[in-house]
This record gives structure tokens, C-alpha cells and sequence, in this order.
């Protein structure tokens, strides 16, 4: 992520409707973590959240970014992507899709669902039911023949 760059941010309104749709208590916190997550489909640390609203007027805590795109993601605003045991992203695009996750860059992008078919899963475990299929396909930058 850039660091430079000039990020769009929603309104109080638009960002405080978005979270009482999912019936979250739109706090001042919140609202600067919405008005910057929910501009467009992105994938994004919560450190990149941090650095994002503490660019703007905003502060907030780390314990407040993670606290929040926590609830975010149990109420269905957000997706959280699991890469690797130490590293999550989340994912704005709540729509079916899937990931490649550039091990090199660190850049998660995504697959769209067209272009993955997963038509074939085994039936779930006695007593349970499908909640979803997520699939991160790693890749690494190719390397170009030294000449």
C-alpha cells in the first residue's frame, strides 16, 4: 500500500447507515474504520486500517482496529482471510470469490468465482452444514532468466 495516496472516505451517513444495516452501533471509532474500509472492494492488514484512518482527523487504538474489523467480520460486513497462521486480511468484497496470495509481495487479489468451480464437495460431517469454501492459491513473482 502506498503511503502517499489521497484515500476516498464515505460520509458520517453513508458509513453510520452501512453499520446500523448490520446492526452495529455506529461509534465515532466505528464510523472513521468504516468510512475508510468501505469506499471499494479491497483487501487490507489491520495495520494498513490503522494507517488509513489515522491519516484523516481519526485516532484510534490497534486494539480498537482489530476489535472492530473483528466485529465487522462476525456481523458480515467484512471477510477475514486467513494467509498464513500470522497473517490476515480483510477482505471488503463479501461476494463469492477466491485468492491468490503472492508469498513474494504479500499482495492478496482476488479469483473470480467463475473462474474456480468447486461443484464437487463432500457431504459435511453428522449434524453439521456447508458454510463456505475458501481457497488462497499461493504464488510467487517469476523469476526472469539472468541474459
Amino acid at each position: 500500500m502506498e503511503h502517499s495516496r489521497t484515500i476516498d472516505r464515505l460520509s458520517d451517513d453513508e458509513a453510520a447507515a452501512r453499520l446500523r444495516a448490520h446492526d452495529i452501533l455506529p461509534t465515532q471509532q466505528r464510523l472513521e474504520i468504516a468510512r475508510v474500509l468501505f469506499t471499494r472492494d479491497q483487501h487490507v492488514s489491520a495495520d494498513q486500517v490503522m494507517e488509513l484512518v489515522n491519516q484523516g482527523s481519526g485516532r484510534v487504538s490497534k486494539a480498537t482496529v482489530y476489535n472492530t474489523l473483528g466485529l465487522f467480520a462476525e456481523k458480515g460486513l467484512l471477510r477475514e482471510v486467513h494467509v498464513d497462521p500470522s497473517r490476515a486480511f480483510y477482505d471488503t468484497n463479501r461476494g463469492n470469490h477466491h485468492h491468490f496470495y503472492n508469498v513474494d509481495t504479500g499482495e492478496l487479489s482476488d479469483i473470480p468465482s467463475g473462474q474456480l468451480p468447486v461443484d464437487q464437495l463432500p457431504a459435511a460431517p453428522p449434524g453439521t452444514e456447508l458454510d463456505g469454501v475458501d481457497i488462497i492459491i499461493r504464488v510467487r513473482n517469476h523469476e526472469l532468466p539472468k541474459g
